[in-house]
């Protein structure tokens, strides 16, 4: 399996031409057309645009909510309007002025491009896999969101956003914006402003008929995988993360735990597997801080043979000119980008679709300790335990049962004091579960809150009299109606039932 895997891997990586004008990295694609999708959206949540312009100083009109211009790929069906690079560089210039006419637009992408070498501008015309506006293919596909790297564009990575598409995923892609302006700062509202535009995506998938929302991984270059990390301790919908030369090396502190750090950012929100890819061979400097607080999800550590951050993106990849590439030569950053991109997909595969094939071609390179093609090294470190989190509680107690309850809650309230059952949580539950006829249940988190809270709280054993009497023990009941009475003679419905009981 694992010469297999290599095989694969290296007709993969080799199949990359040379020049900017050929720039294939994603061959070979995957069973399905792919299909693009342009639409014009704003977060009306947040406002964007000032109340005066920060140039004119002159009054702004129209709409001042944050545009999200976003971009999908998609698997597709028959046909639709054959694309060239030059289309994905067109959606520069409506990132944030959707009302642009097609001349505006024209001019604006000229002047974008009219600065590089004639062998880049010949680049724009090279032929791409998406087809715009093709029909969506039926069924349910997983879902991917890109988050560029700092202010750059949508379509920074189109190459890879069709290739998973080609594999049947559904890509969404948005403008890596500062929070007031296209320009980000690098600071942690920028990184905020970025996660948040990330739960809008996730929110946005929910709408698309193809998306199977249940499983959902955000891809992150650089900045974005700052943004990414920031999202995926918010949103429990995100599943899984890949962050490509991500800027959690150098922005740490934003994730870390101390004081400049986002406090919601924890290792028990963080119980997802993470891709983590960098060019760089010291694991132990790129930040390791957050990876070994991360020990709630399997994180693998995959170091691509890439000399400049440049090779993580598609865009640079086609748009620089060759100097740019350290030495390198076009052909061997586009071997680079193609093992990268099937690390990607082969990544989520296995932990997002849970493809078993895929998952064994992934423990078969850990096991064999042999990196795949176009990879330095390639480790994982493995998950200590379920993250101790209210879904691991609920979990594990519908698993086990509710006479289980104490014994999950103690252990798992060890590990993450935060997760706390309060009185008020506790009676409320508890009282949910009467409701429902479940009074073996109730009984069971009465006798949790009365253990947590013995001295205090009347209307706990109120709560776990009420239960003893719907399960036809009325000693019990009797004696936990007393107690409720002796911590609060003016306890009325205890009081009642214990008359209602014939007690005195």
């Amino acid at each position: 399996m694992l010469r297999t895997l290599h095989t694969l891997l290296l007709a993969f990586v080799l199949a990359h031409t040379a020049t900017a004008a050929d720039f294939t990295p994603t061959a070979p694609s995957g069973p399905y057309r792919v299909g693009f999708h342009v639409r014009q959206q704003y977060d009306r949540a947040r406002v964007y645009q000032h109340p005066r312009n920060p140039v004119t100083a002159q009054a702004t009109s129209g709409d001042r909510s944050r545009p999200l211009q976003t971009l999908i790929w998609y698997p597709a069906i028959g046909t639709g309007g054959a694309m060239v690079f030059r289309d994905y560089a067109s959606t520069v210039a409506t990132e944030e002025e959707f009302s642009r006419m097609p001349d505006q637009v024209r001019r604006a992408t000229d002047a974008l491009v009219e600065t590089r070498g004639p062998e880049v501008r010949h680049a724009l015309q090279s032929p791409m896999h998406a087809l715009r506006d093709a029909p969506e293919r039926p069924g349910k596909f997983p879902v991917v969101i890109y988050a560029p790297s700092h202010s750059a564009y949508a379509v920074e990575n189109a190459d890879l956003c069709e290739y998973l598409a080609s594999h049947g995923y559904i890509v969404i892609a948005t403008p890596s914006l500062g929070p007031r302006s296209h320009a980000m700062t690098a600071d942690l509202e920028s990184a905020e402003a970025q996660a948040a535009d990330i739960g809008f995506l996730v929110g946005y998938a929910h709408t698309l008929p193809q998306a199977d929302t249940r499983r959902i991984a955000v891809v992150g270059h650089s900045w974005g995988s700052l943004a990414s990390v920031l999202a995926a301790a918010r949103d429990d919908r995100i599943r899984a993360l890949v962050t490509l030369d991500g800027s959690l090396r150098a922005a740490y502190d934003y994730v870390n735990g101390g004081p400049r750090a986002a406090k919601y950012v924890t290792p028990e929100r963080l119980g997802i597997p993470l891709l983590y890819m960098t060019r760089l061979q010291d694991e132990g400097a790129i930040g390791s801080e957050l990876l070994a607080r991360m020990r709630y999800g399997d994180v693998y550590l995959a170091t691509l043979d890439a000399a400049s951050h440049l090779e993580f993106s598609s865009w640079s990849q086609r748009m620089a000119p060759d100097a740019a590439f350290a030495g390198r030569t076009r052909a061997q950053v586009a071997q680079a980008y193609g093992a990268m991109a099937r690390l990607v997909e082969r990544f989520l595969d296995a932990r997002l679709k849970n493809d078993a094939p895929a998952r064994r071609q992934l423990d078969d390179a850990l096991a064999a300790n042999r990196p795949p093609p176009g990879f330095l090294s390639f480790v994982v470190h493995r998950a200590a335990s379920a993250p101790p989190t209210l879904d691991t509680f609920l979990d594990q107690l519908g698993q086990q049962g509710f006479e289980h309850i104490a014994a999950i809650y103690e252990r798992l309230h060890a590990q993450n004091p935060d997760l706390a059952l309060g009185p008020l949580q506790a009676h409320e539950w508890g009282m949910k579960l009467l409701r429902e006829h479940r009074a073996a249940d109730a009984m069971q988190v009465f006798r949790l809150g009365v253990k947590l809270y013995p001295e205090r709280f009347d209307f706990l054993y109120d709560g776990l009299g009420q239960a003893y009497e719907a399960t036809g023990e009325r000693d019990a009941a009797i004696a936990n109606y007393r107690q409720a009475l002796a911590l609060e003679p003016g306890q009325m419905h205890a009081r009642e039932r214990l008359g209602a009981l014939g007690v005195q």
